[in-house]
């Protein structure tokens, strides 16, 4: 797996309408511009920030700014299985980013 690294001259966070804080787009970003890779560590289960790999058995906690991107339905960027965070499409300065988290988050 690559290093952890973030972009912070494309991203900021900041108050989210979603949930609580959110990360957000400091300037445009242009559709599978990749945002960096999560900084993790292990978890012992279910929590905030907490994402699950190899098809759900092994839970880690996202410990760098990108753990602030909400969910929706309609996301504009995704996590990978590498921990990667690309942009989906085209994103304006100022809007938030946001993954599917799955179809049990509301």
């Amino acid at each position: 797996m690559s290093s952890a690294y973030l972009r912070q001259e494309l991203v900021y966070v900041g108050a989210s309408p979603v949930h609580g804080r959110g990360l957000f787009a400091r300037v445009d970003i242009p559709a599978e511009t990749e945002l960096g890779i999560c900084a993790t560590q292990p978890a012992a289960g279910a929590g905030p920030h907490v994402l699950w790999l190899d098809e759900a058995t092994r839970p880690v906690q996202v410990t760098c700014d990108l753990r602030y991107i909400n969910h929706a339905a309609q996301p504009n960027v995704a996590y990978y299985e590498d921990l990667s965070v690309m942009t989906l499409r085209d994103i304006q300065a100022g809007e938030e980013l946001l993954h599917h988290y799955g179809d049990d988050w509301a």
